[in-house]
Protein backbone atom coordinates (compact mmCIF):
# COMPACT_ATOMS: atom_id res chain seq x y z
CA UNK A 1 0.00 0.00 0.00
CA UNK A 2 2.88 2.40 1.30
CA UNK A 3 4.47 1.47 -2.10
CA UNK A 4 1.65 1.93 -4.28
CA UNK A 5 0.66 5.73 -2.60
CA UNK A 6 4.41 6.53 -3.64
CA UNK A 7 4.62 5.74 -7.11
CA UNK A 8 2.24 8.66 -8.02
CA UNK A 9 4.81 11.13 -6.51
CA UNK A 10 2.89 12.94 -3.84
CA UNK A 11 3.28 16.20 -2.51
CA UNK A 12 1.78 14.66 0.87
CA UNK A 13 1.89 11.09 2.38
CA UNK A 14 -0.82 10.38 5.08
CA UNK A 15 -0.42 7.08 6.94
CA UNK A 16 -3.54 7.32 8.78
CA UNK A 17 -3.34 3.58 11.67
CA UNK A 18 -1.07 2.04 9.55
CA UNK A 19 0.54 -0.68 11.76
CA UNK A 20 -2.37 -1.14 13.89
CA UNK A 21 -4.12 -4.45 12.24
CA UNK A 22 -0.36 -5.92 12.65
CA UNK A 23 1.28 -7.85 16.01
CA UNK A 24 4.07 -7.10 18.02
CA UNK A 25 6.16 -9.21 15.81
CA UNK A 26 5.59 -7.57 12.65
CA UNK A 27 5.30 -4.40 13.86
CA UNK A 28 8.97 -4.43 14.84
CA UNK A 29 9.77 -5.97 11.28
CA UNK A 30 7.99 -3.01 9.03
CA UNK A 31 8.92 0.15 11.54
CA UNK A 32 11.96 0.51 10.65
CA UNK A 33 10.45 0.70 7.03
CA UNK A 34 8.63 3.56 7.66
CA UNK A 35 11.47 5.20 9.70
CA UNK A 36 13.60 5.16 6.32
CA UNK A 37 10.28 6.48 4.74
CA UNK A 38 10.59 8.75 7.35
CA UNK A 39 14.05 10.08 6.48
CA UNK A 40 14.41 9.62 3.02
CA UNK A 41 11.14 11.57 1.46
CA UNK A 42 11.68 14.92 0.59
CA UNK A 43 7.86 15.53 1.45
CA UNK A 44 6.00 15.69 4.47
CA UNK A 45 4.54 12.76 6.56
CA UNK A 46 1.17 13.08 8.16
CA UNK A 47 1.63 9.69 10.70
CA UNK A 48 -1.84 9.36 12.63
CA UNK A 49 -1.72 7.22 15.96
CA UNK A 50 -2.73 5.74 19.10
CA UNK A 51 0.56 4.27 20.17
CA UNK A 52 3.25 6.68 21.78
CA UNK A 53 6.03 4.68 21.29
CA UNK A 54 5.33 4.83 17.21
CA UNK A 55 5.02 8.40 17.60
CA UNK A 56 8.35 8.80 19.62
CA UNK A 57 10.25 6.91 17.02
CA UNK A 58 8.83 8.77 13.96
CA UNK A 59 7.44 12.09 14.28
CA UNK A 60 9.68 15.66 14.76
CA UNK A 61 6.15 18.11 14.94
CA UNK A 62 2.84 16.48 16.56
CA UNK A 63 -0.52 17.64 17.38
CA UNK A 64 -2.31 15.94 20.04
CA UNK A 65 -6.19 15.30 18.88
CA UNK A 66 -9.07 15.10 20.97
CA UNK A 67 -12.51 14.65 20.19
CA UNK A 68 -11.48 15.85 16.83
CA UNK A 69 -10.11 19.27 18.45
CA UNK A 70 -6.81 20.32 18.36
CA UNK A 71 -5.88 20.20 21.95
CA UNK A 72 -1.93 21.17 21.05
CA UNK A 73 1.07 21.18 18.70
CA UNK A 74 4.75 21.43 18.77
CA UNK A 75 8.05 20.07 18.91
CA UNK A 76 7.58 16.34 19.80
CA UNK A 77 10.26 16.80 22.73
CA UNK A 78 8.51 19.85 24.15
CA UNK A 79 5.23 18.05 23.85
CA UNK A 80 6.08 14.71 25.69
CA UNK A 81 6.94 16.78 28.52
CA UNK A 82 4.52 19.45 29.26
CA UNK A 83 2.89 19.11 32.36
CA UNK A 84 -0.37 20.59 31.08
CA UNK A 85 -0.84 17.80 28.79
CA UNK A 86 -1.66 14.31 29.54
CA UNK A 87 1.20 12.40 27.82
CA UNK A 88 3.42 13.43 30.93
CA UNK A 89 0.91 12.47 33.22
CA UNK A 90 1.35 8.46 32.07
CA UNK A 91 2.86 5.82 33.66
CA UNK A 92 5.49 5.74 30.38
CA UNK A 93 5.78 9.09 30.47
CA UNK A 94 8.80 10.14 28.66
CA UNK A 95 11.63 12.46 27.01
CA UNK A 96 12.97 12.17 23.65
CA UNK A 97 16.70 13.74 23.03
CA UNK A 98 18.60 13.75 19.82
CA UNK A 99 22.10 13.51 20.48
CA UNK A 100 25.11 12.63 18.36
CA UNK A 101 27.04 9.57 18.65
CA UNK A 102 30.91 11.61 19.80
CA UNK A 103 33.03 7.99 20.19
CA UNK A 104 33.65 4.52 21.37
CA UNK A 105 35.14 3.07 24.09
CA UNK A 106 36.38 -0.12 23.29
CA UNK A 107 37.99 -1.21 26.68
CA UNK A 108 34.68 -0.88 28.81
CA UNK A 109 32.44 -1.48 25.48
CA UNK A 110 30.67 1.70 26.02
CA UNK A 111 29.32 4.75 22.99
CA UNK A 112 29.30 8.22 24.21
CA UNK A 113 26.40 10.08 22.96
CA UNK A 114 26.34 14.02 22.88
CA UNK A 115 24.15 15.85 23.19
CA UNK A 116 23.76 20.07 24.50
CA UNK A 117 23.20 18.99 28.50
CA UNK A 118 26.10 16.77 28.62
CA UNK A 119 26.82 13.11 27.73
CA UNK A 120 25.20 9.48 27.59
CA UNK A 121 27.01 6.60 28.62
CA UNK A 122 25.43 3.65 27.11
CA UNK A 123 26.79 0.15 25.88
CA UNK A 124 28.27 -0.39 22.74
CA UNK A 125 26.18 0.39 19.97
CA UNK A 126 27.17 -0.35 16.10
CA UNK A 127 26.94 3.23 15.44
CA UNK A 128 29.06 5.66 13.31
CA UNK A 129 30.46 8.42 14.96
CA UNK A 130 28.98 11.70 14.05
CA UNK A 131 25.92 10.15 13.15
CA UNK A 132 22.01 11.58 15.09
CA UNK A 133 20.38 9.52 16.92
CA UNK A 134 17.31 9.81 19.05
CA UNK A 135 17.18 8.79 23.36
CA UNK A 136 14.09 7.88 25.47
CA UNK A 137 14.37 8.45 28.82
CA UNK A 138 11.47 7.39 30.82
CA UNK A 139 10.62 9.34 34.08
CA UNK A 140 10.10 6.87 36.12
CA UNK A 141 14.04 6.18 35.27
CA UNK A 142 15.28 9.46 36.34
CA UNK A 143 16.15 9.96 40.26
CA UNK A 144 17.00 13.57 41.88
CA UNK A 145 19.89 14.69 44.07
CA UNK A 146 21.43 17.90 45.57
CA UNK A 147 24.95 16.81 44.93
CA UNK A 148 26.29 15.08 42.43
CA UNK A 149 27.22 11.32 43.53
CA UNK A 150 30.40 9.42 43.26
CA UNK A 151 30.01 6.29 44.73
CA UNK A 152 27.57 5.35 42.27
CA UNK A 153 26.82 2.74 39.78
CA UNK A 154 24.77 5.39 37.32
CA UNK A 155 27.18 6.70 34.16
CA UNK A 156 24.54 9.27 33.32
CA UNK A 157 24.24 12.06 36.22
CA UNK A 158 23.05 15.45 35.24
CA UNK A 159 23.30 19.43 36.63
CA UNK A 160 19.84 20.16 35.71
CA UNK A 161 17.20 23.00 37.04
CA UNK A 162 13.70 22.82 38.21
CA UNK A 163 11.70 23.90 35.93
CA UNK A 164 7.77 22.66 37.22
CA UNK A 165 6.32 20.12 39.91
CA UNK A 166 2.96 18.68 39.51
CA UNK A 167 1.01 15.97 41.89
CA UNK A 168 0.27 12.28 40.51
CA UNK A 169 -1.99 10.99 42.79
CA UNK A 170 -1.78 10.68 46.24
CA UNK A 171 1.72 9.48 46.49
CA UNK A 172 4.20 10.56 43.53
CA UNK A 173 4.92 13.74 42.03
CA UNK A 174 6.59 14.51 38.15
CA UNK A 175 8.74 17.09 37.92
CA UNK A 176 9.71 18.75 34.56
CA UNK A 177 13.46 19.51 34.40
CA UNK A 178 15.83 21.64 32.43
CA UNK A 179 19.34 20.27 31.29
CA UNK A 180 20.35 23.22 29.57
CA UNK A 181 17.55 24.06 27.48
CA UNK A 182 16.36 20.27 27.40
CA UNK A 183 13.43 19.20 28.95
CA UNK A 184 13.39 15.63 31.06
CA UNK A 185 10.68 14.52 32.88
CA UNK A 186 11.17 12.70 36.46
CA UNK A 187 8.62 10.71 38.73
CA UNK A 188 9.52 10.47 42.75
CA UNK A 189 7.48 10.36 45.41
CA UNK A 190 5.97 13.55 47.80
CA UNK A 191 8.00 12.61 50.44
CA UNK A 192 11.57 12.40 48.44
CA UNK A 193 9.97 15.57 46.48
CA UNK A 194 9.67 16.80 50.75
CA UNK A 195 13.05 16.00 51.63
CA UNK A 196 14.98 17.70 48.29
CA UNK A 197 12.76 20.89 48.84
CA UNK A 198 11.20 20.69 45.36
CA UNK A 199 10.88 23.72 43.53
CA UNK A 200 11.00 25.46 40.29
CA UNK A 201 14.60 27.00 40.24
CA UNK A 202 16.21 24.69 42.43
CA UNK A 203 19.22 23.35 40.92
CA UNK A 204 19.33 19.46 41.18
CA UNK A 205 21.35 16.09 39.68
CA UNK A 206 19.64 14.31 37.20
CA UNK A 207 20.41 10.37 37.48
CA UNK A 208 19.46 8.52 34.42
CA UNK A 209 19.58 5.14 35.16
CA UNK A 210 17.95 3.59 31.96
CA UNK A 211 17.84 5.29 28.29
CA UNK A 212 16.75 3.68 25.34
CA UNK A 213 18.23 4.38 21.53
CA UNK A 214 14.97 4.83 19.31
CA UNK A 215 17.07 5.30 16.27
Amino acid sequence: AIARALAVSPRLLLMDEPLAALDLNRKREILPCIESLHHELDIPVIYVSHSSGEVARLADHLVLLEAGRVVAAGAIEDMLTRLDLPLAHDSDAEALIAATVAGHDDEYELTYLDFSGGRFTVTRKDLTVGSNVRLRVAARDVSLTLERQSGTSILNIFPATVEEITREGSAQVTVRLLLGSIPMLARVTRKSASVLDLKPGKLVYAQTKSVALLS
